[in-house]
C-alpha cells in the first residue's frame, strides 16, 4: 500500500508576544493664586466638563489623562496645589519634585493674581529644573478683564512661554483647554526624561477640599 505524506505549505512557528512599550508618564504641575481656577482647568481637560462645585483645594489635587501623540501613548499626570500659603508650606518640595512641565495660571479678572505670577516663577525656579516646558494661562476670559492680552503676552515673552487665554467654565472653550495640554504634550514627547509607571506614587496627594460657597473657581 502506498503511503501518502502530506506536507503543509505553511511553516508553523511558536508565536512570540512582544510587549508594548511602557507609556511615558509626565508630571505636569499647575500653580497660581487661590481661586484662579486651577482645579476647574484640570477637571475640564480630564472630564470634558465644568466642575460645578465651589471647593478650595487643600494640599494637592491629582488627575491624569492618556493622550496619543504621533501614534505614541503618553500619560499626563496633573497636579494642582492650594494657592493659599498656609496650605502649601509642607507640600512645596513634594509638589515640585520630578516635575516635567509647569502651567502658571492667573485670573484675567483679578490683577493681583497676574502680578503674583513672577513669584510663582521664582518659586518654581528654586525647586525644579529651569528648562522644563512652561505655559502661561489666563483663566476666566469670559469675565471683565483686569489684565490685557498685550501685557500678558509681554510677560510670557519675557520668560519664553506660550500664552493661552481661556475659560474653564465655557463649553465653547473646550478646544482651547485641549490646546493648552496638547501643546505641552508635544513638547514633552520629544524629551527623553519620563517617570516609569512603577515610580509614580499618589499616596497622600488625593484631593482634599473644603467647601466655600463664596468663591468662584471657574
Amino acid at each position: 500500500m502506498m503511503s501518502i505524506k502530506v506536507i503543509s505549505p505553511y511553516t508553523i512557528k511558536k508565536s512570540v508576544v512582544i510587549p508594548a512599550p511602557p507609556k511615558r508618564v509626565f508630571k505636569v504641575i499647575v500653580v497660581g493664586d487661590s481661586n484662579v481656577g486651577k482645579t476647574s482647568l484640570t477637571y475640564r481637560f480630564c472630564e470634558g466638563k465644568f466642575l460645578e462645585t465651589s471647593e478650595a483645594t487643600i494640599g494637592v489635587d491629582f488627575r491624569e489623562r492618556i493622550l496619543v501623540i504621533d501614534g505614541e501613548e503618553i500619560k499626563l499626570q496633573l497636579w494642582d496645589t492650594a494657592g493659599q500659603e498656609r496650605f502649601r508650606k509642607s507640600m512645596i518640595a513634594h509638589y515640585y519634585r520630578n516635575a516635567h512641565a509647569v502651567i502658571f495660571m492667573y485670573d484675567v479678572t483679578n490683577r493681583a493674581s497676574f502680578l503674583s505670577i513672577e513669584h510663582w516663577i521664582q518659586e518654581c525656579d528654586s525647586n525644579c529644573f529651569t528648562d522644563i516646558p512652561r505655559i502661561l494661562v489666563g483663566n476666566k476670559c469670559d469675565g471683565n478683564a483686569a489684565v490685557t492680552t498685550d501685557e500678558a503676552q509681554r510677560l510670557a515673552d519675557k520668560y519664553n512661554m506660550p500664552l493661552f487665554e481661556t475659560s474653564a467654565r465655557l463649553d465653547s472653550e473646550n478646544d482651547n483647554v485641549e490646546a493648552i495640554f496638547l501643546t505641552l504634550a508635544h513638547k514633552l514627547k520629544n524629551q527623553k526624561l519620563f517617570l516609569p509607571l512603577s515610580s509614580v506614587t499618589t499616596t497622600n496627594v488625593r484631593p482634599q477640599q473644603v467647601h466655600n460657597d463664596s468663591s468662584c473657581y471657574c
